[in-house]
Formats: C-alpha cells, sequence, structure tokens
C-alpha cells in the first residue's frame, strides 16, 4: 500500500511539473534562447512553450521566428508574444496582429512589434508608418 502512494504522488508530481502554459519572463535575469542577449525589454520578448511544456525565452519576436527556422515546429504548442501596448503581457502570437516600422526599435533590428488588438496596431502604424502583418503573412516573411 505505501509503495502504491508513493507512486501516485510521483505520478501527480510529474504530471503539474509539465503544465503547457507561458511562465513569467524574469527580465534582467534570463538571457534569450536564440542570441544570448539578457532580456530587458518588456514590449518586443517572446516566448515558446513545446508539447512537453518546455519554456524558451527571446528578447525579441524575430528571435523567436529566427530559432523556429530550425525546429519541428509540430512540437511547439504555444507561440507567445508581449504585447507592445501593454508591456510585460503574454499574449497568443498566433493571433496577434503584427508592426514593422522603422520608427519603433526592436531589440535585434527586425523593427517587429506586436499587438493583441487591431485597433492598437493601426493606431500606431498610423502614428508610426510601417506595415501590418498576421501570424500567417510573419511566418511567410521569416520563411518558417
Amino acid at each position: 500500500m505505501k509503495k502504491q502512494i508513493i507512486m501516485l504522488f510521483m505520478v501527480l508530481g510529474l504530471a503539474s511539473g509539465c503544465s503547457i502554459r507561458p511562465k513569467p519572463i524574469d527580465y534582467g535575469h534570463v538571457g534569450c534562447h536564440y542570441c544570448s542577449m539578457t532580456i530587458v525589454d518588456k514590449q518586443h520578448a517572446a516566448q515558446l512553450v513545446t508539447k512537453k511544456g518546455k519554456v524558451f525565452n527571446f528578447d525579441a519576436i524575430e528571435c523567436m521566428m529566427n530559432h523556429l527556422k530550425d525546429q519541428d515546429k509540430s512540437t511547439m504548442a504555444l507561440f507567445m508574444v508581449n504585447d507592445f501596448d501593454q508591456p510585460g503581457s503574454l499574449v497568443d502570437g498566433t493571433k496577434a496582429i503584427y508592426l514593422i516600422s522603422e520608427n519603433i526599435p526592436s531589440p535585434m533590428g527586425a523593427f517587429l512589434s506586436a499587438f493583441e488588438q487591431k485597433q492598437a496596431a493601426q493606431n500606431t502604424l498610423g502614428a508610426n508608418g510601417g506595415k501590418l502583418y498576421t501570424w500567417t503573412e510573419l511566418k511567410k516573411r521569416f520563411k518558417l
């Protein structure tokens, strides 16, 4: 009986440790998985979560996109990006609207920002110029 209880706790512990969800980025302390820069910019960071629950943090959306070029995309569960209008807030990257504007620098120089709300993206586009992209269009731009 004692062995069964121990096994039950082990299974529960393993199941809870592999949850598929985004994790808070420890800004200023964790490095980008792609370029190793310390992640400090709360408007441009990104995060991948695999189907096994492993988390990869990136200092810029372009780092995440470049990292994906060499990965089996079918192993990825979540594509998270910081909302430019809500610094530090991770949103679903597959539903975000993206703006490339040379008037808004991003950490690695792609001038790429993400927005959860289309209206916010359009307002920022109006104020700064550039071009809007959907997730599908962004993947094509990065040849994914």
